[in-house]
């Protein structure tokens, strides 16, 4: 998502009051009362909630769900557009990076009195997932649905030929002094032109033919998927009142220290240039096209890293940094109820029905995601075995504890708006590591505005 268009969504919510409830009545006169609309983005997860929505029919006949799925780029812009006209679905699913601006604005229903009054079992999700949707009023505002963490994919075939065994890939270790073991991997891993790899004489570092690691992005405000992981473990933080952010900390020289080890792997030639990066071509493209050894990702590319061909895949944990643990960003999904919806009953129906171990035995029986109710975990891991992965990498962190939540309050689209230019010039080398002390000031300059 880039950042005019997160900067239009929130432009956007921030002309929004809340909905005036005997105004909307969400296309009431063109369906039955007991008729939910309920939003999702993700087409690989369609088929699931359809059937989902089946079994909540038969158990609940006095009401029913119709399915819309958009894609990630129109799904936000579409929901902002239903809130301000007044015709956003009952139920939708939502981001715990996004929930906090919807709930600051109205937008989204808190749940407390259904989850009294029903006496749900909160103890029934992953350790963590439930307190995400609690927003800093103390209200909550939706039931997890799944969760992911990240690790590595690499491609099997480079690692053997280079000699590196899977305990090695393991068991790395990484500083942001020399890289440590995970370094000297990439390094072994990344062959130039003329079949020479990094750690070999010879090495031209100009013309790579394979880089020992891939990346997608400079990582914005999060780094999810590209540094999020090294900075956690080498002892930072995002913010003061983590994940809420009440002051950030991108000038932190535990950050600094740690991107400018992470953007020397460049010049280095372990890993393209920000450019080659960008280039249109996508990581997992570039990854199955043998152009990368290593390439960092969630769990839920799982199915997308499935469908490459003639690429032998395997996962690979996250290195330990120099607070001796390996640490995963744990992020995770909800079902929110639009606040607007005249539906409340049958939209609260639905979202504890998603909520159930029922709803996510169905999820977790198709192997997309991991999901949310630990008892539903097992037919998953099932799942995801019979597909050919072993997922314990995944999951290792989170049995652990070893995660740090998402960053998340209502002016994420405006740290994003700073922070994403910002790291994009650093790790082009356009800007100095400086930089983004400047970078942290602006954005803490914007959340003191909007205290």
């Amino acid at each position: 998502m880039n950042v005019s268009r997160r900067t239009l969504l929130k432009a956007g919510l921030a002309a929004l009051a809340v909905p005036s409830l005997a105004a909307c009545n969400n296309g009431a006169a063109a369906r039955g009362e007991g008729e939910v609309i309920y939003w999702l983005w993700d087409s690989a997860q369609l088929p699931m909630y359809t059937e989902a929505a089946k079994v909540f029919h038969e158990q609940n006949p006095q009401y029913s769900v119709k399915i819309e799925q958009y894609g990630w780029g129109d799904y936000w812009s579409k929901l902002v557009t239903g809130f301000i006209s007044e015709t956003a679905p009952d139920v939708f699913t939502s981001h715990s990076a996004k929930y906090p601006l919807f709930a600051d604005k109205g937008q989204v229903l808190a749940i407390d009195d259904f989850v009294a009054k029903d006496n749900v079992d909160l103890g029934i999700y992953q350790k963590g997932l439930a307190d995400r949707w609690v927003g800093a009023d103390g209200k909550r505002y939706g039931l997890p649905k799944d969760f992911d963490s990240e690790v590595y994919f690499y491609n099997s075939a480079f690692t053997e030929a280079a000699g590196i065994s899977p305990e090695q890939l393991n068991a790395m270790t990484w500083n942001p002094q020399d890289g440590g073991t995970f370094e000297e991997v990439v390094r072994r891993l990344t062959v130039d032109a003329k079949g020479r790899r990094g750690d070999q004489p010879g090495f031209d570092k100009n013309n790579i033919k394979v880089y020992g690691l891939g990346y997608g992005d400079a990582g914005g405000a999060d780094g999810q998927t590209s540094w999020s992981w090294y900075a956690a473990s080498n002892g930072w933080k995002y913010s003061e009142g983590e994940p809420w952010g009440t002051k950030f900390f991108y000038g932190d020289p535990k950050f600094t220290d740690t991107i400018g080890w992470w953007r020397g792997l460049i010049t280095k030639g372990y890993m393209p240039t920000y450019a080659q990066a960008k280039s249109g071509v996508d990581i997992t493209t570039s990854f199955g096209a043998g152009k990368y050894a290593i390439t960092p990702n969630g769990s839920w590319m799982l199915g997308t890293y499935q469908t490459l061909k003639g690429v032998q895949t395997k996962l690979a944990r996250l290195p330990i940094g120099p607070i001796g643990k390996r640490m995963s960003m744990m992020n995770g999904l909800a079902d929110t109820i639009w606040a607007g919806t005249t539906r409340r009953e049958a939209s609260w129906a639905w979202v504890k029905f998603l909520g159930s171990q029922t709803a996510q035995d169905i999820v977790a029986k198709a192997g997309v995601v991991f999901p949310a109710v630990s008892a539903s975990l097992p037919a998953a891991k099932a799942k995801f075995a019979a597909n050919g992965w072993d997922v314990t990498p995944f999951l290792e962190t989170v049995e652990a504890g070893d995660v740090f939540p998402y960053p998340a309050n209502p002016n994420a689209a405006d740290v994003s708006a700073v922070m994403t230019p910002a790291m994009d010039a650093v790790l082009s080398f356009d800007s100095p590591l400086s930089s983004l002390a400047k970078a942290n000031d602006d954005v803490n300059k914007i959340l003191a505005a909007n205290a």
